[in-house]
């Protein structure tokens, strides 16, 4: 399999790309901001549709505009954590101009116009160069690096902003920092996998690591780890099944180690329930 060059540059960039979603993910989902990377996602799907209507390159349009709207969310929301109605508002507006560019679009001479539109929906990670691999690399190193720099600040001031502010924390300043984290990771994402997909690597990684383990550090190291896995596995799976999707396997990999950390978190919660030894009498159980 590795013989294949357009297999090496699919892991290359890959690999870096499942890091960095796992890591940004981890404090996506403990901070509730899910569905601003859902709106970051179809964001970075009108932008590359954009950058091909002006004629530009595709990763010009997915980039500004997915990190000039996630600026947006955050001056908008409270301590850069933008609410739900501010993420609704500025989703329904970017959809709306995203149906208007595709129109446009549609309408041009370009025969490519269709598999634009296709690659940045589901993705193309085996279509990758080794200069686009290169790149996908260098920028998820660098977000797995940035995430790792401000992890402690940012930790505090997600479990507890109002301490975190009373103790010089710059609360707001990292809100706004993850959000652009974040509209890198869906922005690179979304060549390796499509903007409709990326989003299971961010949330389904994370989602596995905080059931398993309360423990911080911990859980990001697991939900940087189960995004690898669920990328490396995806891409064998892809090539051994040649009409099964790259992102298909690599999302259905990611939900499936939500799912088995869902039954394993349950299944630890009601063992003490089930052991007599450990049911305590009611006499001994006091109100508070």
């Amino acid at each position: 399999m590795l013989a294949h060059e357009f297999i090496r540059n699919a892991y290359l960039a890959g690999s870096f790309v499942a890091l960095a979603c796992g890591l940004v993910g981890w404090f996506t989902v403990l901070r509730g901001q899910v569905f601003a990377g859902d709106a970051l996602s179809h964001v970075a799907f009108v932008g590359a549709i954009a950058a091909a209507v002006v004629g530009v390159d595709e990763r010009v349009g997915l980039f500004a505009l997915t990190l000039g709207l996630a600026a947006v969310m955050a001056g908008l929301g409270r301590r850069a954590q933008a609410d739900d109605v501010t993420i609704g508002v500025v989703f329904s507006w970017v959809l709306g101009i995203g149906v208007l560019l595709i129109s446009v679009l549609s309408t041009g001479s370009s025969g490519g116009d269709g598999l634009i539109v296709a690659n940045t929906l589901f993705g193309s990670i085996f279509g990758l160069s080794l200069g686009q691999g290169l790149v996908a690399a260098a920028v998820g190193l660098g977000v797995v690096v940035a995430v790792l720099a401000i992890a402690r600040p940012l930790l505090f001031a997600s479990l507890d902003p109002e301490l975190a502010s009373l103790h010089g924390v710059p609360v707001r300043a990292l809100g706004l920092a993850l959000l652009m984290l974040i509209g890198i990771v869906t922005a690179e994402g979304t060549q390796a996998i499509g903007a409709l997909l990326v989003l299971g690597l961010i949330a389904a990684p994370a989602g596995a690591a905080l059931r398993l383990t309360r423990k911080p550090y911990l859980g990001m190291a697991l939900s940087a780890a189960i995004a690898l896995a669920a990328m490396w596995g995806g891409i064998a799976l892809s090539y051994a099944i040649p009409s099964l999707p790259p992102s298909t396997a690599i999302i259905a990999l990611a939900v499936g180690a939500y799912a088995l950390a869902s039954v394993a978190s349950n299944i630890a919660a009601w063992a003490p329930m089930s052991n007599p030894r450990e049911r305590r009498p009611v006499s001994e159980v006091r109100s508070p």
